[in-house]
């Protein structure tokens, strides 16, 4: 496994990309926007910055992991000689389809293909190529520089070789792979989805405002972020979509959005990405301003 090959140049395509140069693969980030290709280069070299500031790497290693580094918005040039692609497009089943189709008729008969997806079904995704035994989940968590979990999610007909294969691969970027199967939600969104949407349920219902929901699961029960704010850094729309895929595949009214849930996304309310969630990223929690909506 030299050549890697990422679709998707948004926050977790460019994490991905940076943690696979660092490592000295052989590393191509690939999206048909110039400009988000730009920005993602922008964000890698900020974070690499970081890193060397806090002594977690050399000045050498920040350099070789540039070097490893190119970007391309040509999804056939980008991925033609990759041993291994991972696609990190937004979680929108149509979009991973059509992104999966052409992958497999684009790339090298060898190749793995993984996908970052956080809920959607690998099966299903392996579905629209002519190799179910090579496709397989390679979940990271955000933000990916930093966080250690690498959720691996094997497909209905995933080969346990190619499993080994990206454990061992994870564990080249010094990540910690834990290796769960093809349910709804997986094993990390299948329990945090619900208990983030239970905190918007306790908001909408007027039990405690966002301030008091996210401190007493942080001191009592030692979360380091609230799930108010959590579902904010995620993105609202992103902890929709990751619900919606619950209720559908589980058909159980417990998976059910929370209506406040709706009416924010509904109205552009995402969080951090749009600047306003169940905080306001310049005046502070908002949960007056919320639960009147719905007294």
């Amino acid at each position: 496994m030299n050549t890697v090959a990422v679709v998707g140049a948004g926050a977790m395509g460019s994490g991905i990309a940076h943690v696979f140069a660092l490592h000295k693969f052989t590393t191509v980030l690939v999206d048909i926007h110039q400009d988000q290709l730009d920005r993602a280069m922008q964000t890698i070299t900020k974070n690499l910055d970081r890193q060397l500031a806090k002594e977690l790497i050399t000045e050498e290693e920040k350099s070789a992991a540039l070097n490893h580094l190119s970007t391309t918005s040509s999804l056939s040039e980008g991925i033609a000689s990759a041993d291994l692609i991972i696609e990190a497009a937004t979680e929108n089943m149509h979009v991973k389809q059509e992104i999966f189709q052409t992958l497999d008729q684009a790339s090298k008969p060898e190749a793995i293909l993984a996908t970052n997806t956080s809920s959607i079904s690998i099966t299903a995704l392996a579905a629209e190529t002519k190799r179910s035994a090579q496709v397989i989940g390679m979940h990271f968590m955000n933000p990916v520089p930093v966080m250690k979990l690498v959720e691996i999610i094997n497909g209905y007909a995933t080969d346990a070789e190619v499993t080994s294969i990206i454990q061992q691969t994870a564990e080249q970027l010094q990540k910690i792979p834990l290796v769960v199967n093809d349910y709804p939600g997986f094993v990390s969104n299948r329990i945090l989805m619900p208990m983030i949407n239970e905190a918007i349920y306790t908001l909408y219902e007027g039990v405690a405002g966002v301030n008091e929901i996210d401190q007493i699961m942080q001191l009592g029960m030692a979360h380091p972020m609230g799930p108010l704010r959590l579902a904010d850094f995620i993105g609202l729309d992103v902890c929709l979509s990751i619900m919606g895929v619950l209720h559908q595949g589980f058909g159980n009214p417990k998976y059910a959005p929370c209506p406040l849930l709706v009416n924010m996304v509904a109205a552009q309310k995402l969080g951090i990405k749009s600047g306003e969630g169940f905080y306001d990223y310049q005046e502070g929690p908002k949960s007056q301003k919320v639960s009147r909506q719905f007294e």
